[in-house]
């Protein structure tokens, strides 16, 4: 019988892990699917890790992973993976907004044949008009670097073993899960849901938060940011030639050549362009350094199944 696993990043969710697999048994026992729950939890500061803990010692499909520390939601996507044993594997948030219900629909379209299978958002939920703007500004510059309308793509998805092995191959240690779940091609297909409300607890995304993830994950796929680069340099120029042409004009027609404002404002645009193109420049080798050192994206400090340690740090020092 074909095995589901479903990855669950959590980071400071202890109020939801417990209800959170509790539902997931229910609704996947339900439907009559053999399963796994793999939880990572993300160097989380409450009591997450117990709570996983606790929840193994009432399920045996349980299988938690604890990290030395907090190394983000991409990298506790990537262990997830990892730790994956299933013949198919989806991926869902710990807070039930993503509802559980929907991964019946997506594991029949699995067996049906489809290799990746997209959940996308009906709706973005209760957002502010910033906040949904700036997304929208966000996916667009995605969607356009992957040739696959993220609009409203989500990390809700799953993945037939084969597409988990092709990301799983890939050497770079900065990626996007959500465009490169898209990007590895195969069968695709999607499924339409509804963003629960969260029942416990908060966000662990404020805006600032949102920004740099939002940064850091198109300049992990994509080179978009480098042709803004070349750009500003282009509208540098032409603005240079305008005002080359006029100050030209004007002495020529025997005008006064207003001097310190024209110098200061060329000074000021050119610097400006120069000083955001070297910016974005320098991200880009930070991001290059950065996966020269070949660290590891993420450290496992302790793994269980169900009730009982299968692999702790301490003990391989």
């Amino acid at each position: 019988m074909s095995r589901l696993s479903v990855v669950i990043p959590a980071y400071n969710e202890e109020l939801m892990v417990g209800k959170t697999c509790r539902v997931l048994r229910e609704v996947l026992t339900g439907a009559g699917i053999d399963y796994e729950l793999v939880l990572v939890n993300d160097g989380s500061r409450d009591n997450t890790w117990e709570e996983i803990v606790k929840a193994g010692k009432k399920d045996r499909n349980i299988l938690g992973v604890h990290f030395s520390r907090n190394f983000g939601k991409e990298a506790a996507v990537f262990a997830g993976l990892a730790q994956a044993g299933g013949d198919v594997v989806a991926v869902m948030d710990c807070d039930l907004q993503h509802p559980p219900q929907t991964l019946i629909e997506m594991y029949h379209l699995w067996e049906e044949g489809y290799e990746v299978i997209e959940g996308v958002k009906k709706s973005r939920g209760k957002e502010s008009a910033i906040h949904k703007k700036s997304a929208d500004f966000f996916y667009g510059i995605m969607t356009k670097a992957t040739k696959v309308d993220m609009r409203n793509a989500s990390d809700f998805k799953m993945m037939d073993r084969k597409a988990v092995n092709s990301i799983l191959s890939m050497p770079e240690r900065n990626m996007f899960f959500r465009a490169t779940s898209s990007w590895v091609g195969y069968k695709t297909t999607h499924v339409f849901f509804e963003v629960q409300e969260r029942e416990a607890g908060e966000s662990k995304w404020s805006t600032w938060s949102l920004v740099k993830y939002a940064f850091t994950n198109i300049v992990a796929f994509t080179t978009v940011p480098l042709q803004f680069v070349t750009i500003v340099g282009l509208v540098c120029f032409l603005c240079s030639l305008v005002l080359i042409v006029y100050s030209l004009i004007q002495y020529f027609t025997g005008a006064a050549v207003a001097g310190y404002t024209t110098t200061l404002i060329v000074l000021l645009l050119i610097g400006s362009g120069i000083m955001v193109s070297l910016g974005i420049i320098g991200y880009y080798i930070a991001k290059i350094y950065e996966e020269v050192k070949r660290r590891p994206r993420y450290i496992v400090s302790k793994v269980i199944r169900g009730s009982e340690d299968v692999y702790d740090q301490a003990n391989h020092d």
